[in-house]
């Protein structure tokens, strides 16, 4: 390739730029039968070099000389004698050849590796498994392809600088240090060699002093004596992390720990060495981190002046392909890294969406719950349009769905009520959206009809004089923006899907405000500062996560309210006369429980290769009590009987009972009248489990200055809840309170 008329010569690297005499090397090379070897740009007989004395403490490059010919013409003789002397230099130099031109002195140097010749830095082959991050090649090594660590965290480890070492401000050393001799001779160390004042509030202490109490003196070693040199809190509290075998243990030390991101891959997840590895200019991080809509640009248009341009473009091709299912379905703001966990339900089920329309199968009926969560009215008729294609096409969809467009939009609408619970369960109305709007019958006809609706407050509240405000908000796709929220209002958040919201209010304010008033182990989002926390108390995040993960978990044991059930059944006569306390009336308890299903009402059968099957207990009848506890009642009703109650059924039961009456009240205002007070937790939707969270925090005592943040409180609700919800949520700001939604 650099053409004819030159004269080139092959040199294997025998020394790459190492210290030594390197003997073997000269030995090896003469008995190679090579003739020439260069030594540091020297050029010498082999025969000559290997009687060489070179000076051993001294960095030294010895190259051997493999072939040097003129090329003078392509033809096969010349073509044969520059491959064979290819071949040897490549097996003597262990895969390096330097090829040099004597008719301009440049050299250049080739290797059959991914391999740096002047720092030794590689590469394995590159395959697919290296660029991820659950594969054992492709992960960062120190935080095993998680992007975060576990990282010890000083204001955990001593929460209230004001005490002395002695008055115990070494908050783990104080709880989990069973030897007491050991913390006493720590302190002891610390006075007698380092001059720490164990006797001095911690917050008196030097910036020299405190990186000795935390993190000990450098001398330490594992072979070094604790009575001798210091270890330090972090590095200790680290070491008996890694070697303890006890899960209590090490429970307890992580809570001195907080998540933070890794120090080495930076959160990027892959080895460094991955991530130099580029296409058009962007490592596969960049590209992970792209929304969808800003990836299907990328791949549609990246491919131009690639080498290997028509390999990469069907490549290209085949991915925005399946990049613009994403886009159809509404999904063009979510980053191709988002965590599975961090969708919300529709966000998911229009992922899955997206897979059955790159199949093109007709004669299929899809089944679609509520699709349009999460997502801007802009982006829904993107969703909508997909949905028709589908339809087009042959396939049958059936969607539970509360928004109102969609329903406008439907061939057949079928309405079910008239309310919820026990108040449910027929048909009430059923035909085209104009049939529908026409039925009297039905509840959603009306509100689509005009006839009933949402009320839109007639006054507004006046101007807050109280603002929080969140400066140099610049988390994810947030560019250092100022927002201001008014306190004592209801303040409404809203943008097109992607474009921030909760990063803003739950990434960022949320999580500072958690640290800051409930001293919670989270990192918030990326901000210069947070201004206006004078004006609140305690802030409360009421977020759509289950209030349980096990059956056991039911509105009831959530609210507080079972507590005081169980007191009041444990007051009556007959509990006394037998000596039953509260606990007997505890399906969690030994006592009152049914031992055979252990108060879960049913018995798991394990299933081999299928999922497992829930049989009811055939002693207790799902009742999950045994005899004795259900000889108990108040007013003719057992606890298990208080437990199948619907909340307006119990309301009505403990009228009489001031406490429980009030707890239960506000669950029966949020809307949820129609559930059962011991409905497992597992079965709640996220909306009824958003709207136990707000029914909790309602019945306790308000201080008036409670900021609530709420992350689409309506998702899962008909027109009929959101009046509701929206006068709860009024009545908490009527009450002083702040609320963002």
């Amino acid at each position: 390739s650099r053409g004819f008329g030159q004269k080139v010569v092959l040199y294997a690297p025998l020394v790459l730029d190492k210290r030594g005499e390197h003997k073997y090397a000269l030995r090896s090379a003469d008995k190679a039968k090579i003739d020439r070897v260069r030594i540091d740009g020297t050029v010498m007989a082999t025969s000559e070099a290997v009687s060489l004395e070179l000076d051993r403490t001294k960095r030294h490059t010895i190259e051997a000389e493999v072939l040097a010919l003129g090329v003078y013409s392509d033809d096969r003789e010349t073509l044969h004698l520059l491959e064979q002397g290819i071949k040897r230099s490549l097996q003597l130099g262990s895969g390096l050849v330097i090829v040099a031109n004597q008719a301009d002195s440049s050299e250049t140097f080739y290797s059959e590796h991914y391999t740096c010749s002047v720092c030794g830095f590689s590469l394995p082959a590159i395959e697919p498994r290296l660029f991820s991050f659950n594969s054992p090649q492709g992960a960062c090594p120190v935080c095993q392809g998680l992007g975060t660590r576990l990282e010890f965290d000083e204001s955990l480890i001593i929460p209230n600088p004001r005490l002395t070492l002695a008055e115990g401000a070494i908050r783990p050393w104080s709880r989990i240090t069973s030897h007491s001799n050991w913390y006493q001779k720590a302190l002891s160390l610390l006075s007698a060699k380092y001059g720490i004042a164990t006797d001095a509030p911690v917050i008196e202490f030097s910036a020299s002093q405190k990186q000795i109490l935390f993190y000990g003196d450098e001398a330490f070693t594992p072979e070094t004596s604790e009575d001798e040199v210091y270890e330090g809190i972090v590095p200790n509290l680290r070491r008996r992390h890694e070697e303890t075998d006890s899960d209590y243990l090490r429970q307890e030390i992580e809570k001195y720990m907080v998540v933070r991101t890794c120090p080495s891959c930076h959160g990027q997840r892959l080895r460094a060495e991955i991530l130099g590895i580029t296409v058009a200019g962007k490592n596969i991080v960049d590209v992970n981190a792209m929304t969808v809509l800003q990836a299907h640009t990328f791949f549609s248009e990246s491919y131009q002046g690639i080498r290997n341009e028509t390999v990469f473009q069907q490549l290209a091709n085949e991915t925005a392909n399946r990049l613009k299912f994403l886009l159809d379905v509404g999904l063009g703001y979510i980053t191709l890294d988002r965590s599975a966990s961090t969708l919300a339900g529709g966000e998911a089920q229009r992922i899955r969406l997206a897979t059955q329309l790159g199949s093109q199968l007709m004669g299929v009926i899809y089944v679609l719950d509520e699709p349009s969560i999460g997502l801007h009215h802009r982006d829904h008729e993107r969703l909508l349009h997909t949905l028709f294609h589908l339809r087009d096409i042959g396939n049958t969809l059936v969607v539970v769905e509360h928004d109102e467009l969609t329903m406008r939009s439907a061939d057949y609408v079928i309405d079910v009520g008239p309310g919820a619970g026990e108040k449910g369960g027929m048909i009430m109305a059923c035909g085209t959206p104009a049939e529908i709007m026409t039925n009297d019958r039905s509840l959603t006809g009306g509100y689509l009809s005009g006839k009933n609706s949402i009320p839109v407050p007639i006054h507004r509240r006046g101007k807050s004089e109280q603002w929080l405000t969140v400066e140099g908000a610049e988390e994810f796709n947030l560019k250092k923006v100022n927002a201001r929220f008014p306190l004592g209002r209801l303040v409404c958040v809203t943008g097109v899907s992607g474009s921030g919201k909760s990063t803003l209010v739950s990434d960022i304010l949320a999580r500072a405000l958690s640290a800051t008033f409930h001293r919670a182990k989270v990192v918030p989002g990326k901000h210069k500062k947070i201004t206006g926390l004078e004006h609140i108390d305690k802030v409360i995040d009421i977020d759509q996560s289950p209030i349980g993960r096990t059956p056991r978990s039911n509105p009831v044991t959530y609210t507080g309210v079972f507590g005081l059930i169980r007191d009041l059944f444990a007051q009556t006569p007959a509990a006394v006369e037998r000596g039953f306390d509260a606990g007997h009336f505890s399906f969690n308890l030994r006592g009152g429980r049914c031992e055979t299903c252990k108060g879960d009402g049913v018995i798991k059968v394990e299933m081999n290769f299928l999922p497992d099957v829930y049989v009811t207990c055939s002693d207790c009848k799902g009742k999950r009590y045994n005899n004795e506890a259900l000889e108990i009642s108040y007013r003719e009703k057992t606890i298990a009987d208080v437990l199948a109650m619907t909340i307006d059924e119990a309301v009505a039961f403990f009228s009489d009972q001031p406490l429980i009456h009030h707890k239960l009240s506000v669950l029966q205002q949020v809307g949820l009248g129609y559930m059962r007070l011991g409905q497992p937790a597992t079965t709640l939707s996220g909306g009824e489990a958003q709207r136990i969270k707000l029914a909790t925090e309602l019945s306790r005592q308000s201080t008036g200055h409670t900021l609530y943040i709420l992350d689409e409180p309506t998702t899962g609700l008909h027109f009929e809840d959101i009046k509701r919800l929206l006068a709860v949520l009024q009545a908490l700001v009527d009450k002083g309170n702040s609320v963002i939604v």
